[in-house]
């Protein structure tokens, strides 16, 4: 049988590889002709300043439409695990297998997408097994800032893959079971041919800290307070909400939901049997009447995010949360990277409110993170002992690091791929051997557009060099009958050099360029336009050191 015929199994990160986000994992096992796959996890991650317009992305699944998908195994509900699911389904068309937890928010999801009819969803229990063709996936319970957290021992006729998703060790977990080290040993004992696995904090020393020691500085911080309490966190982390709304109990408080994920991931929370035993949540009428000293909100916005609850309460525009001076604002979330200046202006704008504010900076103990930091990475290869590394879920220079790493505890293997590097797991040495389509897709007006299309590029181009309008009218023999009218948007002037002076040059820049085309270029609208666009772009490029979008529309009279 010559190579190319033969069985393979190898890992495709689409998404989740060079990035933290967005992630969308497959595993392949067949001759190449042929391979059947799994995909774990379809995640999103949000846009920035160099996306304007756009707040969803998603990863690219060119390369597996129209391959043979066995299933969609979903690791745990975070957005970057979940939250291109309704998009992308009808791309790949398979069953979905998630647990309790993560299947009913996955099931709101593709109800509003209007999916929920179409998708097959099973659900799997904790610790529960799920085969498909040559895969045979065991959930492999771990720790995480969301329920239902779970690894995957994907045993194949090559050999058994440990699929990590997101987790830490916490021994005081409040919501789930502690990690078991036996039954991951135990998989090392079976013999694990590679480990894919989380990379977030391995340039963190130490460990990640327990869910348990934030409840303990909730208590004494929420207890310590009079006036009103707002408290922003992931809604995802029902373990923080627990805490959080026995906290407030505890000092005399009810609280109060202010945030659609928050509501939703509560009613995921109850129908698994979480946040049991405490108090009904106050409703919103009741949240506007209750008195100061006896309430809490909880909120969404903690990252800042301009439309969530938080934001709101800042801005004073919130239906029913209202804060002021003798008021408080708790932060119990981490700053992702890259929300730096979100966050900050949310807090100068509830500072300049009167309100006090506290962060995990100024009151250790307010926050841990989900994901494993170095010790706690070297224990899970001492459990684990895979003959290959392959880290995922992190920037370049995280996935190095972790391969670093890796090797150092002894680790024969490592591979760090890319998005869209195709790894060979088995047969023979690990290695890169192929490199396939990994774009992203961006979310935009509603549709999935991408990330090269043309709106996206000119509203980029805009936003750094603005856009200049020109129109004038024009007879049949192609003279200019009207004025020039040019007018800037985004483009700047001052008392010196007002921008009225600077269209006005435009606008004679424009006129000329009209008045050098021969006759017959005067019959053709679209060459007068690219006369007019190359004229001013030159002349602005002079003027402002900027070449804008020139839109230029000519009325035939």
């Amino acid at each position: 049988m010559s190579k190319k015929n033969s069985d393979e199994l190898v890992f495709l990160p689409l998404g989740g590889s060079d990035e933290v986000g967005m992630n969308l994992n497959l595993y392949g096992f067949g001759p190449a002709h042929a391979r059947q796959w799994i995909v774990v996890d379809v995640g999103v991650t949000f846009g920035d300043l160099s996306t304007p317009g756009v707040d969803v992305i998603t990863p690219d699944p060119a390369f597996v439409e129209g391959e043979t998908i066995l299933g969609i195994v979903l690791t745990h509900a975070h957005e970057d695990h979940i939250g291109a699911l309704a998009w992308l389904w009808p791309r790949m068309k398979a069953p979905v297998y998630a647990t309790p937890f993560t299947a009913f928010l996955i099931r709101e999801k593709l109800r509003d997408a209007g999916l929920l009819d179409e998708v097959e969803i099973i659900e799997v229990p904790l610790g529960g097994n799920i085969r498909l063709g040559p895969f045979d996936i065991t959930l492999v319970t771990l720790a995480h800032s969301i329920p239902e957290p779970n690894g995957l021992a994907i045993r194949t006729p090559a050999g058994l893959v440990l699929h990590t998703g997101d987790w830490k060790l916490d021994p005081d977990p409040i919501t789930g079971a502690v990690t078991d080290p036996a039954k991951l040993g135990a998989l090392g004992d079976e013999g694990v041919l590679a480990m894919v696995c989380d990379s977030t904090n391995v340039f963190v020393e130490g460990r990640a800290g327990s869910e348990g020691e934030v409840r303990k500085a909730l208590g004494e911080l929420i207890a310590s307070l009079s006036g009103r309490i707002a408290l922003g966190c992931f809604a995802s982390n029902v373990a923080r909400m627990d805490s959080v709304c026995r906290a407030a109990e505890a000092a005399g408080r009810r609280v109060a939901l202010a945030g659609r994920s928050m509501h939703r991931i509560a009613a995921a929370a109850r129908s698994v049997g979480l946040l049991s035993g405490l108090q009904p949540f106050l409703s919103d009428q009741q949240a506007r009447e209750w008195p100061a000293d006896e309430i809490l909100y909880l909120c969404t916005g903690s990252q800042g995010e301009p439309r969530a609850a938080l934001s709101r309460v800042a801005d004073g525009t919130h239906p029913y949360v209202r804060l002021g001076k003798g008021d408080h604002c708790i932060f119990s979330s981490r700053i992702i990277p890259g929300n730096e200046l979100s966050i900050g202006a949310l807090q100068d704008r509830l500072s300049d409110r009167g309100v006090r504010l506290y962060t995990e900076k100024d009151h250790p103990g307010l926050h841990v993170s989900g994901h494993p930091c170095r010790e706690e990475l070297r224990e899970m290869y001492r459990w684990v002992r895979p003959r290959i590394a392959v880290p995922t879920h992190g920037v370049r220079r995280f996935l190095v690091e972790h391969a670093n790493l890796a090797r150092d505890l002894g680790i024969p293997e490592t591979v760090a791929p890319r998005n869209g590097d195709l790894v060979r797991l088995w047969p023979g040495a690990a290695q890169i051997i192929d490199e396939v389509p990994a774009g992203r897709l961006y979310v935009d007006g509603g549709r999935l557009v991408s990330e090269e299309g043309e709106a996206i590029r000119e509203r980029r181009h805009a936003s750094t060099n603005g856009v200049l309008v020109v129109s004038f009218a024009m007879d049949r023999r192609g003279r200019v009958v009207s004025d020039i009218d040019v007018r800037g948007i985004g483009l700047p002037g001052d008392a010196e050099s007002p921008l009225g002076d600077a269209l006005d040059e435009l606008a004679e820049r424009a006129e000329q360029a009209v008045k050098a085309l021969r006759d017959e270029a005067l019959e053709d609208e679209l060459v007068i336009e690219q006369a007019v666009a190359r004229a001013l772009k030159k002349a602005s490029q002079r003027i402002w050191d900027r070449r804008p979008i020139v839109e230029t529309i000519v009325l035939r009279l």
